[in-house]
């Protein structure tokens, strides 16, 4: 995990604290695989791929897929370096997706409200009585990370277990029991706690409205009006072919191996199911991410009401920077610069998602007044990391960049 936390780094909240940081690969190739856009948008290319070249050199990225798009046209699509030696990476790779599970089960809800199905400010006692506050506690709360719930993912039963065995298969109701059974981080809605103990139950309570398990609600409500024909869920670590293969030496420090020693695993497989419950784990592409942000950044599959409810900044001045959360759960004040809405981040007038997970890190943005998509993802090389085993998200640093020269002035800082 990074050390140093801004108000806007919240992906470094979704990883045990040293356990979960990222790694990479060497590769001396930077092989380019490009999309090519209209002949007037040639200048808007040189300038996206001048980015994307230097950001190799920086960050010591092993591979880097971008992609660009105006109003829903696509403006550039590219892969750089290499998914394994020898193996140039291609914009049609899949990796995980992370923290857009959040996003997409925060979209499949506001669904299920315009059904009328269910209100946001329903007690959890209606669909789980038995939790811990779940009479205290609503599915907004849940979904807008208010509920106090602790995260599972900071606890020591999870990080040894997770660094022990990182093919270990996590139940939801295991992850669920952990979480609740600890102290609240806050008393339900007087504050913000990201906690992924949240979105374990949500999905949970997903389930029981749509009467079907998470995965085929997500392809009934998410994928298909989404038009996201590479996202899939799986219950195991599957990632279908092509693969953009990810490397990490996270658990250095864990394991206690010297610095001088070299140390350096694929971690592309690895199983993801601690990271949410199962159903909201998630492979996708680079195209596929930024279709994502587009239906969320326009509301495509929501009211107008829920659209405001789930990009708003609804939770601006309502919060308060807590250093005695867990693992420094509460550390976004929710400002007009950054705040957190419903399974989406706010950066100003940005419709944000991050994900970090092992060596593979992603970055989704969209501007609804320009009507421009830029998703990021990053694999990193040996020299990313330091003797720790932890290293940059480069993800969130080129999105940055990327939106400064195609936004000027659009994103706030801190940058991302």
């Amino acid at each position: 995990m990074n050390k140093t936390a801004t108000t806007m780094a919240i992906s470094h909240l979704k990883r045990p604290a040293k356990a979960i940081t990222l790694l990479a690969i060497s590769s001396l190739a930077i092989s380019l695989y490009c999309y090519p856009a209209r002949g007037d948008e040639q200048p808007t290319v040189a300038a996206i791929q001048s980015i994307a070249r230097d950001a190799m050199k920086q960050y010591h990225l092993k591979a880097l897929i971008v992609r660009v798009t105006s109003d829903e046209k696509n403006v550039y699509t590219a892969a750089l370096g290499e998914s394994m030696s020898g193996v140039p990476a291609t914009p049609d790779m899949h990796f995980r997706a992370g923290s857009m599970g959040f996003t997409y089960m925060a979209t499949m809800l506001l669904e299920f409200v315009d059904q009328k199905k269910v209100k946001l400010d329903d007690n959890l006692a209606k669909f789980f009585p038995d939790l811990p506050h779940s009479d205290q506690i609503t599915l907004k709360n849940l979904a807008n990370m208010t509920s106090g719930y602790a995260d599972y993912v900071y606890q020591p039963e999870v990080i040894r277990g997770y660094i022990s065995d990182p093919f270990r298969q996590w139940r939801p109701e295991e992850l669920i029991q952990i979480g609740t059974s600890k102290p609240l981080m806050f008393e339900p809605g007087s504050n913000f706690g990201y906690s992924h103990t949240n979105y374990v139950i949500l999905g949970r309570v997903l389930e029981k409205i749509a009467g079907m398990p998470l995965a085929e609600a997500m392809q009934k409500y998410i994928y298909g009006p989404m038009n996201l024909p590479q996202t899939r869920s799986f219950s195991t670590p599957q990632v279908p072919e092509p693969v953009l293969h990810s490397f990490t030496s996270e658990r250095r420090g864990d394991l206690h191996i010297p610095s001088s020693t070299p140390f350096y695993e694929e971690s592309t497989f690895w199983n993801p199911s601690w990271t949410t419950g199962e159903g909201a784990i998630q492979t996708t592409d680079i195209t596929d991410m930024a279709t994502t942000m587009e239906a969320v950044g326009t509301g495509k599959v929501l009211s107008k009401a829920s659209f405001a409810a789930q990009v708003g900044p609804n939770l601006v001045g309502r919060t308060h920077i807590d250093p005695n959360c867990l693992a420094n759960a509460c550390l976004l004040p929710n400002t007009l610069k950054a705040n957190y809405g419903l399974g989406v981040i706010n950066l100003g007038p940005w419709i944000t998602q991050l994900k970090g997970f092992s060596g593979n890190n992603a970055a989704v943005g969209y501007l609804p007044a320009k009507k421009l998509a830029i998703a990021v993802t990053t694999t990193y090389e040996p020299a990313a990391y330091d003797d720790e085993g932890i290293c940059k998200d480069a993800s969130k640093e080129i999105f940055t960049s990327l939106a400064n020269v195609l936004a000027p002035g659009t994103l706030p800082k801190p940058k991302l």
